[in-house]
């Protein structure tokens, strides 16, 4: 069986509002003292804003980088990131997730490090919090305030404006839209981002995004790989082309004529990758690992 392995990712990512959305950023920035940026954990560089950096680094503010979703990643390579990114100027790291409510004192804290000389009812500490679509900003957000003020939802681009919110006396943010940059250039990169469910559906086609992510974890996660899909080792370093419709078969997904149903069987291994079915998984590590 033949497959398209052309990108698929034809999408205008920068349609009016985030044409508005980043002139807003601008604008507001010189208003904050410093920017929270969520990323996902898992891909902490393909889902940071190289556009929005490339601004935040120009301003020369500070910045604490949130890798969010942490309790799914893979913990060592998360903090190997970690390390990397404490590394730049003005910059502090923190691995953490939603879900946790004990990292909503870290973050305050980490915030009144970077700027020691705000932090108090007459000087608030005053953080813009920017992230692409479906890091999970807006569930940072209502962990943060400890009220559901964001919304939140598994679709991208949930959060439409900009708003101001009080936390407490000391701390006050301002939420961004979700913004992607102009265009994915590096299809790997893309496709990653695509079986992280960061991007719409539209955006990508589900075979070519799981031909993907199995290259990767053939490579990275074995073992997960070959204890999830009962597959043997010889049958792990098959191409990914043969391997999915193993896959298929050992879990019965064919269609008439008896051949491998690839778009369900697609749909499933992105779908356990993103549910931790086959384990706690990055899809990244950082340069120098």
């Amino acid at each position: 069986m033949s497959f398209s392995m052309g990108f698929y990712m034809a999408v205008q990512w920068f349609p009016g509002h985030m044409t508005k959305a980043k002139k807003d950023f601008e604008k507001n920035l010189k208003h904050n003292d410093m920017v929270i940026e969520v990323v996902d954990a898992r891909l902490p560089k393909s889902s940071e804003n190289p556009m929005l950096n490339q601004i935040i680094k120009n301003r020369g503010k500070p910045h604490l980088k949130l890798l969010n979703k942490s309790d799914i990643a893979d913990e060592s390579i998360t903090k190997s990131w970690i390390k990397e990114f404490n590394q730049l100027k003005d910059t502090l790291s923190l691995a953490v997730s939603a879900k946790n409510k004990k990292d909503r004192i870290s973050i305050k804290e980490a915030c009144f490090s970077l700027v020691p000389h705000r932090g108090t009812s007459i000087k608030p500490v005053r953080a813009i919090i920017i992230g692409i679509p479906n890091v999970g900003k807006s569930s940072l957000i209502n962990l943060i305030t400890q009220r559901k003020i964001a919304k939140t939802g598994d679709v991208p681009a949930v959060t439409q404006m900009q708003q101001r919110i009080i936390v407490d006396e000391e701390f006050i943010l301002t939420d961004t839209p979700g913004l992607m940059w102009p265009k994915i250039e590096d299809e790997t990169q893309g496709n990653y981002l695509a079986a992280s469910n960061i991007i719409g559906i539209k955006a990508y086609d589900d075979t070519e995004a799981a031909l993907y992510l199995l290259d990767y974890l053939k490579v990275h996660y074995k073992n997960l790989l070959i204890k999830r899909y009962q597959i043997s080792a010889e049958e792990c370093e098959q191409p990914s082309e043969v391997l999915i419709e193993l896959i298929a078969i050992k879990k019965h997904l064919v269609v008439k004529g008896g051949q491998s149903d690839l778009k369900k069987t697609s749909v499933m291994i992105l779908q356990d990758y993103r549910h931790q079915k086959i384990g706690l998984v990055s899809l990244e590590k950082p340069e120098k690992d």
